[in-house]
Formats: structure tokens, sequence, C-alpha cells
């Protein structure tokens, strides 16, 4: 389940941490006390991740990517629509007043997302994290009434998690390429 080049792995363990961070950022909305050192714990994972992430991808820049005349302008589409559908759903739950459930709609879109990426950029890997996302933004909710804490700590604590994690496979599987 491994990237078919090292930049390409690299590549995604830097997007993955960059996004972990987001997620983490965005956990510390409202996050109970007790959760505070170890989102701080998240983030700075996190940035470790598309530090080393990113200067890896410098380093193998040059030695090949699953990117192509026709991966590039699909993955583009797929990214755009993403984009599109999840800020259509934030302005619809802002105009709502659902702001609370703008982390997980945006969950479920990012982690949607994924599934149509992982076959075009033939990394299986991400369709189990696409999975875990797109489960953090449906479980969310519940949870966080549940736990009685702010549904954007229970979403962003779950999908940092299953990002960051992703990034240390990624970033891991250098060796097996």
């Amino acid at each position: 389940m491994t990237a078919e080049f090292v930049r390409d792995a690299v590549a995604t363990c830097a997007i993955f941490g960059f996004f972990g961070m987001v997620w983490f950022g965005w956990a510390h909305e409202a996050p109970p006390a007790r959760l505070r050192r170890p989102l701080a714990a998240g983030l700075a994972l996190s940035i470790v991740a598309v530090v080393v992430g990113g200067a890896l991808t410098w380093r193998y820049w040059s030695d090949g990517t699953v990117f192509d005349e026709q991966t590039g302008p699909t993955y583009g589409i797929i990214v755009a629509i993403e984009f599109a559908i999840a800020a259509v759903g934030a302005v619809v739950l802002a105009i709502r007043d659902r702001q609370d459930l703008i982390p997980p709609w945006i969950a479920i879109i990012v982690g949607l997302h994924l599934f149509p990426l992982a076959m075009v950029l033939n990394y299986p890997m991400l369709h189990v994290v696409a999975a875990l996302v797109t489960a953090a933004g449906l479980v969310a909710v519940p949870v966080a009434r549940a736990l009685q804490v702010a549904v954007s700590a229970v979403t962003g604590i779950a999908a940092g998690t299953v990002l960051l994690a992703a990034a240390a496979y990624s970033a891991s599987t250098i060796a097996a390429i």
C-alpha cells in the first residue's frame, strides 16, 4: 500500500502533515482544558511532518511522480469539486446559524474526495485515510454530544490524528519503494 514514487510518498507526508496541522488547530477552537496539551503535541508533530516531508519532497523532486498529463488535470478537477462542495455546504450551514456543523461537514467531504484520488494516484492507503476521515466527520456530532465537548474538538482531534498517522505512514514507506 505504498506510493509508486518516493517523491509522491514524501509529498503526501507533507500534505497530510499540513492538513493534520489545520485540523489540530481547528480543534483548539473550544477544547476541554485536559485536551490542550495533546492537541498542542499533535499540532507540533504535524509541523514536523510538514517540514520533513517538504524537505524530502525537495530532495526527491526529480525522481519521478505518478502525475502526468492525465493524472494532473484529473487530480485538479477532483480537488476543485471537493472545495466547491465543502464551501457551499459551509455557507449554507453558516446561513442557517449551524457553524458547529461546519467541521464535520468539511471532514466528510475531505474524506469522500480521497476515494477517487486513491484511484487516480494509484495509492491504496488513501482509501483507508478516506474511510477514517469520513467516519470522523460522521461520528463527530454524536460523540461531541455524549462527551459534552465542542464538535470542532472531536472532529479536529479525529481527523488530525488520522492525517498525522497517514503522514507518518507515507514517510515510512520510502524504504519499500
